[in-house]
């Protein structure tokens, strides 16, 4: 491209900046009513472009182009949502939505039922864990091209609205149709509680949802009438989500009048700090917080409370450093810019946001992978600490600000029975698909299994089960390496049992079968029977993986 084409690529899309960087300018800088130089100077420069520019200029397409260029020099967490994708992006931090109430996956070109919501529409009108949707109200939904985009938008609707739902159903040789009234649907984010060992309750929690402290509270309610005085809660993988979710789940642990977390702002209208009331019901029990270096943002708000506090041991990787709070503004056209506004600080007075280069986000995204390469999430000895950003808990230990919350037992993490055969099946998605065939055509049987332990009885035997996947996965495409597959055996089995026993019995069950190998959640239960209480009363910094 030469001079003169890069000049006329460019000079829209300059212009456009210049305004909206003048009409942010001039929202900051304005007094009143009254246009700021700057504003004023780069609206003219926009009108410059939009009269005299060679070819007609469509302002708004500029103005779409500039805004997110201008929002992502700011830092990695500010971000522009067009009104096209603004629906999509609140999906996820909502209570519930309306639709038939069911959990699928696509595999084989096809829509696979993998759960019903119990009570939900879907249910009530006969729809099975098995099912394949090839149709919603005759329009086909079948092929390579479906996306899970795609089945939301035609299941979900209005409340009260119909939706003709067609399935094939291995019990019948017919297509068979649903006529299902749309109802409200919860948007679950415990995924999992259950009764791991003995007195120890489990608690998955996979994103702070706007009905996440409810349906944390009923979880680990229901764990203590059933015996539990021990408690995991399991943050790993959790992007965080909602700040007063988190902040309602940390104030169940602490004695009143404990820090929770502090937001400061540029302005002062934007600094605040919570602190425990002492209404939680768990303000005596021991917990465990699980972590990784995915767990972020409100994620990392309880791990911080409970870690500076003293409260319980925060168990796992680092976690992702995410510190910058994000606050939701709209604009004309109803799109929205949510813009960082505030730095969150744990109790200690440390700010867990990782560094960052203004404009460069790729090296911030790039930082995760950085942490595999230089062998950190194997080994706690290549974590590198920040000197200079030295904090103490409570009782004196000490901790460190400046790249996310540092465990307090590291644990690596598990490389055992990965082998290029295991990554073959895993990413071709034939672990999922053999497990769902396997339920599926056995599904009369399995399900009479009411608990993991007939359901497992109930499944071939280890090796029978391997074979049996070994030449599933041959007759699509991954040939028979016995070295490796001997290798991954244990994990390969583990996994199909995990993934059956889903479709049968649900996620609780997965998590139960999963966990039984889980080396994180093996150091949880044993810290538990050495007595956690000791492990927090001395100065340490990471307590390593042979203490």
């Amino acid at each position: 491209m030469d001079k003169k084409s890069k000049l006329t690529y460019w000079l829209p899309l300059a212009g456009a900046c210049l305004l909206v960087a003048g009409m942010w300018l001039g929202y900051l800088l304005a007094d009143g009513d009254q246009i700021s130089p700057a504003q004023q100077k780069l609206s003219n420069i926009f009108e410059m472009v939009e009269e005299e520019y060679v070819d007609e200029i469509d302002p708004d397409s500029l103005v779409e182009l500039a805004i997110p260029e201008i929002v992502r020099n700011l830092d990695p967490h500010s971000v522009y949502i067009p009104l096209t994708d603004l629906d999509r992006m609140n999906r996820d931090l909502e209570s519930s939505f309306y639709g038939v109430g069911v959990q699928f996956q696509i595999m084989s070109d096809s829509i696979c039922v993998v759960e019903v919501v119990s009570g939900g529409p879907a249910q009530r009108m006969g729809i099975l864990p098995g099912d394949r949707i090839v149709a919603v109200d005759g329009q086909p939904l079948t092929g390579k091209n479906i996306t899970n985009e795609d089945v939301f938008r035609y299941l979900r609707g209005e409340k009260g609205s119909v939706v003709k739902v067609t399935v094939i159903r291995s019990s019948s040789k017919q297509p068979l149709d649903f006529e299902i009234i749309r109802g409200e649907i919860p948007s679950v984010s415990v995924d999992a509680s259950y009764i791991i060992e003995d007195s120890v309750g489990y608690v998955r929690i996979s994103k702070f949802a706007a009905n996440t402290y409810a349906e944390f509270l009923q979880a680990i309610s229901s764990l203590k009438a059933k015996g539990a005085t021990n408690y995991i809660v399991d943050l790993r993988g959790n992007s965080g989500g909602l700040l007063d979710q988190a902040i309602l789940i940390a104030n169940e642990f602490l004695d009143p009048m404990q820090n929770i977390v502090e937001v400061r702002g540029r302005n002062m209208r934007d600094n605040a700090n919570w602190m425990a009331d002492g209404s939680g019901s768990f303000i005596d029990a021991p917990v465990i917080v699980l972590v990784d270096e995915f767990t972020a943002s409100s994620s990392e708000i309880v791990a911080g409370a409970i870690q500076d506090n003293d409260r319980g041991l925060i168990l796992g990787r680092r976690t992702f450093g995410k510190g910058l709070v994000q606050r939701p503004f709209m604009l004309p056209d109803s799109s929205q810019i949510r813009l960082t506004v505030q730095r969150y600080y744990t109790p200690s007075g440390r700010c867990i946001q990782k560094t960052y280069e203004r404009g460069k986000n790729m090296n911030y995204e790039k930082e995760i992978v950085d942490r595999y390469s230089t062998g950190e999430v194997f080994s706690a000895d290549s974590i590198k600490f920040d000197k200079e950003n030295i904090f103490t808990t409570m009782n004196g230990r000490v901790v460190y600000g400046g790249g996310g919350i540092m465990p307090d037992v590291f644990v690596p993490s598990d490389t055992t029975g990965l082998t290029s055969y295991y990554f073959q099946v895993a990413n071709g998605g034939l672990l999922n698909k053999f497990a769902y065939e396997y339920a599926d055509l056995n599904r009369e049987d399995l399900s009479k299994a009411r608990t993991v332990g007939e359901l497992l009885k109930k499944l071939p035997a280890r090796d029978v089960l391997l074979w049996a996947f070994v030449r599933y996965a041959a007759d699509n495409g991954v040939p028979r390496r016995w070295y490796y597959i001997n290798n991954s055996a244990s994990l390969i089995v583990n996994q199909l049992r995990a993934l059956i026993a889903r479709d049968i019995l649900g996620m609780n069950a997965y998590f139960e079968i999963v966990n039984k190998e889980d080396i994180v959640v093996k150091e949880a239960l044993a810290q538990f029977k050495e007595g956690i209480a000791d492990k927090l009363s001395a100065p340490v910094n990471v307590l390593k993986e042979d203490e």
